[in-house]
């Protein structure tokens, strides 16, 4: 039997959509940056990591164990002031950025030890050039890592190693512990899993950088980073965290937070099983 040559044409499209769907169905899900299924490229409110996500079960990625991921680059080109560009893949210093959580890149500094702890914003210019004033006194070395989105919408974490700085004044680390900070839940490896942090202020929890507070966490062995950022809303008061740990192993996490109109950094160590 002969049929028309528009229902064959129907047929074949109908196959080629539902290899569509499968597709579509089978495609990893992200599954380390919250409850939902919310990917860095999703809407700012919704909580994430920022590190690329991963297919469900698949090992949890990190950042900032190269200064060169995904064909960019950090370039440290002084210290006193600190200034370094990001290198594109084209070789050229990247000057378009996508401005997340207020900011168009994000800079974490801490020492090999996890002591020392900044988180700082320096400005660039135009030619790409980024600058910041930076303390690295004796003994190091320090990590640097560069926290940014491209103008294209690629997340990017990447660490560069730095020196101490001879005659360096003390850093300032912003770790104050201010208030008196408590967290409830535990770290699972490769399951998102629910941190709740409590600040012991009379006065409420306030946004900083367009969230109730921001997570970086860790790994000991390495600094393996993990930087993460909590539900929109507070829930009964605390910052709700969705965190997935990499790994078994010891982590530090820093909690940055605003009460009054100022910064604060809490810091915990924690322990994953």
């Amino acid at each position: 039997m002969r049929f028309p040559k528009r229902w064959v044409v129907a047929a074949l499209a109908a196959v080629l959509l539902g290899a569509v769907v499968v597709l579509l169905v089978r495609a990893p899900v992200p599954a380390v940056s919250g409850p939902s299924t919310a990917a860095l490229t999703g809407p700012e409110s919704a909580p994430h990591t920022h590190v690329m996500t991963a297919p469900s079960g698949a090992p949890v990625p990190v950042g900032g164990l190269s200064a060169t991921a995904g064909g960019y680059s950090f370039v440290v080109t002084g210290m006193s002031p600190f200034t370094f560009h990001i290198q594109g893949p084209d070789g050229n210093p990247v000057t378009r950025f996508q401005l997340v959580h207020e900011k168009p890149l994000h800079l974490i500094v801490v020492r090999k030890d996890l002591s020392g702890y900044q988180h700082v914003h320096p400005t660039m210019a135009p030619d790409g050039t980024w600058t910041v004033a930076l303390s690295l006194p004796a003994p190091g070395p320090y990590r640097a890592f560069a926290d940014f989105t491209t103008g294209t919408g690629t997340a990017v974490v990447l660490g560069a190693e730095l020196p101490a700085v001879a005659g360096a004044a003390a850093a300032p680390s912003t770790v104050d512990n201010a208030f008196p900070v408590t967290h409830e839940g535990t770290l699972t490896v490769g399951v998102a899993e629910p941190l709740l942090f409590r600040i012991g202020s009379k006065d409420p929890l306030q946004p900083y950088l367009g969230a109730y507070g921001h997570l970086t966490m860790l790994r000991e062995t390495d600094l393996a980073y993990l930087h993460i950022h909590p539900e929109p809303a507070l829930v009964d008061g605390a910052a709700k965290f969705w965190v997935a740990a990499p790994s078994t192993g010891t982590f530090r996490l820093f909690l940055d937070y605003q009460v009054d109109g100022k910064v604060h950094t809490a810091q915990f160590t924690v322990t994953v099983r």
